[in-house]
């Protein structure tokens, strides 16, 4: 899987996350083992689900049979969350569909799609789901492409797609991390090792969370 793959960025991440597990297990209480193992299996059990509707072992939706649909894709906004989605047509009603982020999705317009209940190719490429299949609008600010592709829309996203810059928008959501840590420490103990521990594990934890979701750098 080369670094341009819509998956190499949340697995990445969640093999950072795992690797600050790791670093802090030898330091850690009966206790406080426990709780890191927690969030480890925690981690690798929800990538696991995630990456089984990605890649088709698992599907997104119970269609019962491949047809072509019309395919728009939006980029929701809603609080810290950024994700794309792709809105479906004619299969009865609207549905949507979460996508990981591909760069192909800046220049994509509205065209046609093949559809199974666990693959799904739009413009001559597959797009990875990022969950199932939904009847209900996605909450927030949903933002359609442009009807033309934009001519800067390239440029656009090799900048906002570097390793680094999606970290920074993930990061936004580890602002409740201090707290959680607190909240551990003040259940468990330990002072301020605990508490700087707690706060990275947190902190790693909620930035795989935004990744393995689908999180969208535009």
């Amino acid at each position: 899987m080369g670094s341009g793959h819509p998956l190499a960025y949340p697995l990445t991440v969640t093999i950072g996350a795992l690797a600050v597990c790791a670093a802090w297990a030898p330091f850690g209480t009966l206790d406080q083992l426990a709780a890191i193992t927690a969030v480890a299996i925690g981690i690798i059990g929800y990538t696991g689900y995630r990456l089984g509707i990605a890649y088709g072992v698992l599907p997104f939706w119970r269609s019962g049979q491949a047809r072509t649909v019309r395919v728009t894709r939006i980029r929701q906004q809603h609080r810290l969350t950024s994700r794309s989605w792709l809105q479906i047509g004619g299969t009865g009603r609207p549905r949507w569909l979460p996508v990981y982020f591909d760069p192909i999705l800046t220049t994509h317009t509205e065209t046609e799609a093949e559809l199974t209940d666990r693959t799904v190719h739009s413009a001559g490429q597959r797009l990875y789901p990022s969950g199932r299949i939904r009847d209900t609008e996605p909450q927030g600010r949903l933002i359609d492409n442009p009807s033309r592709p934009d001519p800067d829309a390239i440029a656009r996203t090799a900048e906002a797609t570097r390793v680094r810059h999606r970290l920074l928008l993930d990061a936004q959501s580890t602002v409740a991390a201090p707290i959680a840590a607190l909240l551990w420490v003040y259940l468990d103990g330990g002072g301020l090792p605990a508490f700087l521990a707690a706060t990275t594990i947190a902190a790693a934890a909620a930035i795989w969370l935004a990744a393995i979701r689908g999180s969208d750098p535009t």
